[in-house]
């Protein structure tokens, strides 16, 4: 472990025990000029923010310009009280306490110790290595929706979706709950593992050859997740549109 890893590992822990949550500060960049580009070309009037987390994503989307309807999805109950206060002062955003997969219940999901790896699946050694404050701490009994069975209660016949997937491994769940909406999607923002991250979870080629074989074809990439320790790039983030 370099002397940095150890540093920040050392830090988290520190103000994890004192109650507190350390953010890394992104700045708006390359990544989100693309992004705001797209939901402007492609018309887009909702997002479905699937694996919200805290409100990351869907406030950055503000940053792009983008004024139209976001919908998050968070099954954790810590993440979910700290996205519902960062969407209280903003009408156009919508959160929603459950996860997205193949059935409608409810099951159990596992509670990284950094909450933002927190997976149905269980975590694999390569994650580990890369980030080991994102081993499982806890369970979480969590709802499952899929969205062909709430998809007319979030979304108007008008609408031109984009559907954001940052699910853990669980990509190809989502997808699969969703095949009845996916033609009415105009564009899929998904989290691709070039590795195993997760036990059972889908690489790169297995989401983008599903993708394609929907009618969706790659228009971008961003580097995600990565090892610090030896420079690999771990997950990136692909953009797929419907033509």
């Amino acid at each position: 472990m370099t002397p940095r890893r150890a540093v920040g590992r050392w830090a988290q822990q520190l103000a994890h025990a004192a109650g507190y949550d350390i953010q890394y500060y992104v700045r708006e960049g390359p990544e989100l000029g693309r992004r705001g580009k797209l939901l402007k070309s492609r018309g887009i009037t909702v997002v479905l923010d699937v694996g919200a987390a805290k409100g990351v994503y869907a406030s950055q989307l503000r940053l792009t310009g983008y004024e139209g309807r976001i919908v998050s999805f968070e099954p954790l109950s810590k993440p979910f009280g700290r996205l519902v206060k960062t969407a209280a002062d903003d009408p156009g955003w919508e959160c929603i306490q459950a996860a997205l997969g193949t059935t409608d219940g409810t099951s159990t999901i596992n509670v990284a110790g950094n909450s933002d790896s927190s997976s149905f699946l269980q975590i694999g050694d390569r994650h580990l290595e890369a980030a080991p404050q994102s081993a499982y701490v806890k369970e979480e009994t969590v709802e499952i929706k899929r969205l062909d069975s709430i998809w007319d209660q979030i979304v108007r016949p008008d609408d031109r979706v984009y559907l954001k997937l940052d699910v853990q491994g669980f990509e190809l769940e989502v997808l699969r709950g969703a095949e009845g909406a996916l033609p009415k999607v105009a564009a899929v923002q998904a989290e691709l593992s070039l590795v195993p991250v997760y036990e059972g979870g889908p690489v790169f080629r297995e989401v983008f050859d599903y993708l394609e074989g929907h009618g969706f074809r790659l228009v971008g990439l961003e580097p995600g997740f990565e090892d610090h320790e030896t420079g690999e790039l771990l997950q990136a983030d692909g953009t797929f549109v419907r033509d």
